[in-house]
């Protein structure tokens, strides 16, 4: 597989349709949260979470939490709780964040151009509730050669025996049951 690289592989992550899917394929409920659920989920955010996740922030490198993790488990959005990335697809890179090499669903996480810093990137969103997580970049490992580089306080992790949140009651748990690999 030829690696991705230069305009196409930009056009090609930020062609979003206009319309996505409230359910994914996987059986999530991508609604986005209602006004007074997301003035919850927000009031349940720590001042650093807040930053990041809500004004586009970025951790330092090297300090994440979810860095080193490496139990079996699957990374969830730490605003609304949508399953993100799995620990099989997790890898290290070398950069300092959690790095993934394909999402739990493609359409749990929405590709936005960046230009910000002078530079042209690819950030990365919940589906669900728009929250900032990160940055793909064309230079991951084979089969995808993509690599979802995520904040750690973007994320929460979740042991493979323990029970998702699931701060919206969407049946989270039952959809990740119906979809476990």
């Amino acid at each position: 597989m030829e690696r991705p690289s230069g305009p196409s592989y930009f056009q090609t992550m930020t062609q979003i349709e206009s319309h996505a899917p409230m359910r994914s394929a996987s059986g999530f409920d991508l609604t986005p949260p209602t006004d007074s659920q997301r003035a919850t989920l927000e009031a349940a955010l720590s001042p650093e979470e807040k930053r990041v996740l809500l004004a586009h922030g970025t951790e330092a490198p090297f300090c994440g939490t979810l860095l080193r993790e490496k139990r079996a488990g699957v990374f969830c959005c730490r605003e609304c709780g949508l399953p993100l990335f799995r620990s099989a697809t997790k890898f290290e890179s070398g950069t300092g964040w959690p790095s993934f090499s394909v999402p739990v669903d493609e359409a749990h996480v929405r590709a936005v151009r960046d230009d910000s810093y002078g530079m042209v990137r690819v950030e990365t969103r919940c589906a669900r509730c728009d929250s900032h997580q990160g940055h793909v970049f064309p230079d991951g490992p084979p089969p995808t050669r993509l690599r979802y580089c995520i904040n750690s306080v973007s994320l929460e992790f979740v042991a493979n025996d323990e029970p998702l949140r699931d701060p919206l009651g969407r049946g989270d748990q039952t959809a990740l049951n119906a979809h476990a690999g």
